[in-house]
Formats: C-alpha cells, structure tokens, sequence
C-alpha cells in the first residue's frame, strides 16, 4: 500500500478521492493528519494553486503529495468565479453563501445564458522539490440552476445542471457523479499514469530515503 498526503482539509474531497482509488492500493491521508498548515492560494491559475498546495503537502509530511485546484467557471460572468471560487462570498464564506451570491449574480440572465463548467487540476509532487510535477486537467460542462436541488456532494453541486442527466450534481448518486465529474475524470488520468509509471514510485521512495537519512 502506497501512501500519498492529499493537500486537502475539505472532507468531501477526501471522500470523493478514497472512492475514486479504491482498488489501486493507494492510501489516501489528509494532510489534517499530519497537521500541515493550509497555505494562501496566491496563484492566478488552477495549476499555480494546485503546484503551491501540493509542495507545501509534501514539505511538512516529506510524503508524495497531491493537490486539486478546482472550481466553477460560468460564461455569464466572464469566468468568474474561477480560482475564487471557495471564497466567492468573502474570505469565510460556506457553501451556502457562495451560492447565494452567484445566483444573485446571474439573477437577470435567462436560462439559455447559464452555461458553466467545473474544471479540475490535480498535481502530483514526488517531494517538495519535484522541478516536473505530474498535472492532470479535466472540465465538466453543464448549466446554473435558478435554486439549489439536492443534498449530495458539496461546494456549487446543487446548482450545477448535469444535461444529459437531467439533474444537478447534488442528486447524483454518488458512483455516476465520480465517473463524470471533472474531478473524477482528473482521477482516472492519474490512475492510469500511476499504474504505467514505475519511475514516479521509484524516484519517490529515493526523495523519502534522503529525506530521513
């Protein structure tokens, strides 16, 4: 069992990606766990976050280290509210709030105007100086509602209109939601890169080696 520190303090996204690895004999451990600090996300990009959170992960637990950096981007608005998402509403705003300001946002535009997309970076760091991270990217298309429905996943779910399923991302089951979101298709790149790439497991246990020795 191989384990990796997942640069997360958010617990659905730690549920998310324990049920996307099931099966690859891969633990998956907060980095709660090991009581890393959350670093400021500075960047102006999903990878430029993903990268900072990543090697901050793998500096404190000396652990390979993986990191997501996703959020929603709505046409509407121009992109917003894209890296800003998780504080859309202000520094310490919840979920709920975050959406009350974006359907405050949107509250004049007509249906056929609401089209959005999740995106999803993840990032993967051998050691805190890995100079050639592995990045993986994906998006997932979709509408804004005009109200929340549904009470599953987290963050922008419940507005987030899944066409071809007729629902939003909150009522998914939680199987078909990993199988289409972007964090789920971000997921299966780096499982299939994981499994063909001996060298990142290779070059990490000499990281880890040098580290303690």
């Amino acid at each position: 069992m191989r384990q990796i520190v997942l640069a997360t303090n958010n617990p659905g996204k730690v549920r998310e990606f324990n049920a996307a690895l099931t099966g690859y004999h891969l633990e998956i451990v907060p980095q709660s766990a090991f009581n890393v600090p959350e670093i400021e996300e500075t960047g102006l990009t999903f990878i430029e976050n993903a990268i900072l959170k990543a090697r901050n992960a793998a500096q404190y637990t000396g652990l390979p280290a993986l990191a997501d950096d996703s959020g929603l981007t709505v046409d509407a608005l121009h992109g917003a509210p894209g890296v800003y998402s998780a504080r859309y509403a202000g520094i310490c705003a919840d979920d709920r709030l975050n959406i009350v300001r974006l359907l405050n946002e949107l509250r004049n535009t007509p249906a056929e105007q609401r089209t959005a997309r999740f995106h999803c970076v993840l990032a993967l760091l051998q050691h805190d100086a890995d100079p050639t991270p592995l990045i993986f990217q994906a998006r997932w298309e979709g509408m804004i509602t005009f109200e929340p429905y549904g009470s599953g996943g987290f963050g922008y779910d419940p507005v987030f209109l899944v066409l071809d399923e007729g629902q939003t991302a909150a009522e998914l089951d939680l199987a078909v939601k990993n199988r289409l979101s972007h964090r789920g298709q971000a997921l299966a790149q780096l499982v299939k890169a994981l499994g063909t790439s001996s060298d990142f497991w290779n070059q990490a246990t000499v990281a880890a080696m040098q580290s303690t020795g």
